[in-house]
């Protein structure tokens, strides 16, 4: 028999769908399935400038994936790209290029990453409903829950795809709110014919990001500790009070990032008391040496900006909001994650896909 697809969307980016991709790859691989992986339309073009997006290669990597296992990237959502097509130059009939991608041989099931939205890709004819129409896909679809109207966004996108949507995972789930998520808006949902397939608590950790990411975006000089660039970053805080209030301020965080004036030296020092993955100093005054010896001793990075505290955080705050999956703490976490919650049985009879009778 043919191999299947699967496509996984979602309803807003930045939902978590890499890494709900790679946790449910995992799984099918645990229970001896085939499977391929691609993402039609890219969105982290690769740094490298080799037209290869930045998640597919790592996914690629992390799941030991050959050549043959993974389906081209069409296109990457970029001006280049973007502003031809809108001056109807490039006539390419993008659905029909992902029609004729064949299956290489043996392939169980072909994963497949939908683009940030559902929306996203309609210009090249590759929107989820769009791919899925083209290849019939089923689809799963990740949401991150932001209150109560998640129903909202998942009844609209039901009425998109119809009976392709065979599932949903709710990404992000405070732990105040599981337990009405669990006992209301799953069975809600379920009412409505559309089956939940996993329910993941939030995670500080998924959610964070690495020093080396921040020194990226903030386009930052490192001043001290360049071999920990791999910190991970869960929270941002201000130094801008007293020392006293600011040790308490700190002391209620973990893993953060501590944004304060090159002359605050006081408040680099309780940040170091603390627990603190990196000093952000602003104003383009140098920390002295004391600082840099202590953060030296705690492995603490220290970063200088050229920019003030409001754009420092506006900064960071976005590279919260636009988290990528690129460390291996955070795969054995995701792949925690979703053996205990994502239930792998339920998707595999809803696609009709058999995994391998196990020996013995």
């Amino acid at each position: 028999m043919a191999g299947k697809y699967l496509l996984i969307g979602s309803s807003e980016a930045y939902s978590g769908k890499s890494a709900v991709v790679l946790g449910i790859a995992h799984r099918l691989q645990k229970r001896g399935l085939d499977i391929s992986y691609g993402k039609p339309v890219g969105t982290c073009p690769s740094e490298l400038d080799d037209c290869v997006d930045e998640d597919v290669r790592f996914i690629a990597q992390t799941l030991k994936l050959p050549d043959n296992r993974l389906t081209p990237t069409l296109l990457n959502l970029a001006p280049e790209t973007i502003q031809p097509r809108i001056r109807q130059e490039d006539t390419t009939n993008y659905g029909q290029l992902l029609q004729n991608e064949p299956l290489a041989p043996g392939v169980d099931l072909a994963l497949l990453e939908g683009p940030g939205t559902l929306n996203e890709g309609q210009l090249f004819d590759l929107s989820v409903p769009q791919m899925a129409e083209a290849l019939d896909a089923n689809v799963v679809l990740v949401c991150r829950y932001r209150s109560e109207l998640v129903v909202d966004s998942l009844l609209a996108a039901q009425q998109r795809l119809g009976d392709r949507l065979v599932g949903v995972l709710i990404n992000d789930v405070p732990t105040a709110e599981r337990d009405f998520v669990e006992t209301s808006i799953r069975p809600f949902l379920e009412g409505y014919g559309i089956p939940v397939l996993a329910i993941l608590p939030s995670s500080a950790l998924l959610r964070s990001v690495s020093v080396a990411q921040l020194v990226h975006q903030l386009k930052a000089e490192v001043l001290c500790c360049p071999e920990r660039m791999d910190l991970l970053v869960e929270s941002l805080k201000i130094g801008a009070m007293n020392v006293n209030s600011a040790l308490k301020y700190f002391r209620k965080a973990r893993n953060m990032a501590v944004v304060t004036g090159g002359d605050r030296t006081d408040l680099q020092l309780a940040a170091l008391e603390t627990s603190t993955h990196c000093l952000i100093l602003t104003g383009q005054i140098p920390p002295t040496q004391d600082i840099v010896s202590r953060a030296e001793e705690l492995e603490v990075p220290i970063l200088s900006v050229d920019l003030d505290t409001l754009s420092t955080v506006e900064v960071v705050d976005r590279a919260f909001g636009q988290v990528r999956l690129h460390e291996p703490v955070k795969v054995a976490h995701i792949q925690q994650m979703m053996t205990k919650y994502f239930d792998c049985d339920r998707l595999l009879n809803l696609i009709g896909v058999r995994a391998p009778a196990k020996a013995g």
